[in-house]
């Protein structure tokens, strides 16, 4: 049975993997699995900015409304509004209508538990086995499902975000905050948040546009340039830009730095452990060394997990951690919800920069750092798996390897560093990340291993 859902939900290209027709029969599959165990379940739906989504989501609710769910359409929102709506309103389940960072043709669809946080693997294998089965329960004429509109989602959202943070210091300090939204979805929240919480905002492509005319929605130092432009321009206090879906945001500081998602990940793990010592912060394998080092400095403990925001924020909950996320900028503050929350991680960083009086840059100079390498390699679906095998096997003899650690894909020690190559659960990549101390220790671990894999590749293609 082929897999549907990856790392962070359904996705795939436009009218190629996700068609009318599919979104349509996963409705179905969603509904049969919800009316397993109530009557009639209640769903909301939203949807990211991509010029699909009015199709798609009209498609996913029919097939609700087929099986006798009553479904609540918000319109369009971040994820973590959508998944605040569900927490909050008592929703048996939510239904996000997006791909996120992923490119323009591409759209999904991700699943939302009753509780907020994002479907667990074992719903995600229940809906995919009611798929393929094509067996789905649907119901009489009469009780087919009722479908109504709300459009107060967003604004409950912000209210809720700035109750959670020290509102009237932030609105006093008046920070100047650039802000690019990449086109997405934070469009309709996060310049209306700013301005309540008293900034001054300087907008780049802060108009929602599935087809994000300005660049890219994956917020990378390529792709936000203009952003690192205009803070030197403006010396504003802080810059941020956000994902296709606004659940990561990733910051630039007043001097105009590129900030990498895993320092503000260590950024936190630090201020969060300094004021609760002993506590737990949950986070993934990618993340940076960094993470364990302020946190075992605070007698806090680091848990790493597989890939994935899902399997973070249940490890979190279990836990009762003070603190998660991942390396990419998504940052989980459980005080709020159970996860990534782009929008409430910026107004943490202004409260941050309130409490501490001082500018990202020098927080930041307090944070271990090392250098690390991502790269990525086209590779097909149906060789990934393989490919794990054969990069084990290719380095079974090299002695200088300290250990190795196979919770998601394979991360192999070495004294200066560590190489993690796993497949994406998203694309049909391959990603290698490096990290050392020394950034030529990090360059050669990359390009060593990165040679290594697209030879593989490369051999398994012609085979």
């Amino acid at each position: 049975m082929t897999r549907l859902f990856g790392t962070n939900g359904i996705r795939g290209v436009v009218n190629k993997d996700i068609t009318s027709e599919f979104a349509l029969d996963i409705g179905k599959a969603w509904g049969t699995f919800l009316k397993r165990t109530k009557k009639r379940p209640n769903i909301v739906i939203g949807t990211d900015a991509r010029i699909s989504n009015t199709m798609l989501k009209h498609s996913v609710s029919a097939g609700l409304l087929a099986t006798g769910c009553d479904v609540t359409d918000i319109g369009l929102v971040p994820t973590p509004a959508l998944q605040y709506m569900v927490k909050i309103k008592q929703f048996d389940s939510g239904v996000m209508i997006t791909a996120s960072h992923n490119p323009a043709e591409f759209n999904g669809i991700k699943g939302i538990d009753s509780d907020g946080t994002e479907f667990s693997k074992q719903t995600e294998e229940c809906i995919e086995e009611i798929y393929y089965s094509n067996v789905f329960e649907l119901v009489t004429w009469d009780e087919i499902g009722c479908f109504n509109t709300v459009e107060y989602a967003n604004e409950s959202y912000i209210k809720g975000i700035i109750s959670k943070v020290d509102y009237v210091s932030i609105k006093k300090k008046g920070f100047h905050v650039v802000l690019d939204c990449g086109s997405g979805s934070g469009s309709v929240v996060t310049p209306l948040l700013l301005e309540k919480l008293g900034c001054k905002v300087t907008r780049l492509y802060c108009e929602p546009d599935g087809r994000f005319p300005g660049h890219p929605s994956e917020p990378t130092p390529e792709n936000v340039a203009e952003l690192v432009a205009k803070m030197k321009e403006t010396h504003a206090d802080v810059g941020v830009a956000q994902d296709g879906d606004a659940d990561r945001a990733i910051f630039v500081d007043e001097q105009g730095t590129y900030i990498w998602g895993d320092q503000t990940l260590s950024l936190f793990a630090k201020y969060m452990t300094l004021h609760k010592p002993k506590s737990i912060v949950v986070t993934p394998v990618t993340s940076s060394t960094s993470v364990d080092d302020v946190v075992r400095k605070n007698k806090g403990t680091v848990i790493r997990t597989q890939v994935g925001s899902p399997i973070v924020a249940r490890v979190m909950r279990e836990k009762d951690a003070i603190f998660g996320g991942e390396e990419n900028g998504g940052l989980i503050f459980p005080e709020f919800q159970f996860c990534r929350d782009s929008a409430m991680t910026i107004a943490k960083v202004l409260e941050l920069l309130v409490n501490t009086r001082s500018s990202l840059s020098d927080l930041l100079l307090e944070i271990p750092r090392y250098e690390m390498v991502k790269k990525k390699l086209r590779c097909p679906d149906s060789i990934k798996q393989d490919l794990l095998k054969m990069i084990q096997d290719q380095i079974q003899d090299d002695s200088s390897i300290t250990r190795i650690d196979m919770t998601d894909g394979l991360k192999v020690y070495y004294p200066k560093g560590w190489v993690l190559m796993r497949p994406s659960g998203t694309e049909p990549l391959f990603r290698i990340y490096t990290e050392s101390k020394k950034k030529d220790d990090a360059k050669q671990l990359s390009s060593l291993f990165l040679s290594i894999v697209e030879s593989l590749i490369t051999k398994m293609k012609t085979t």
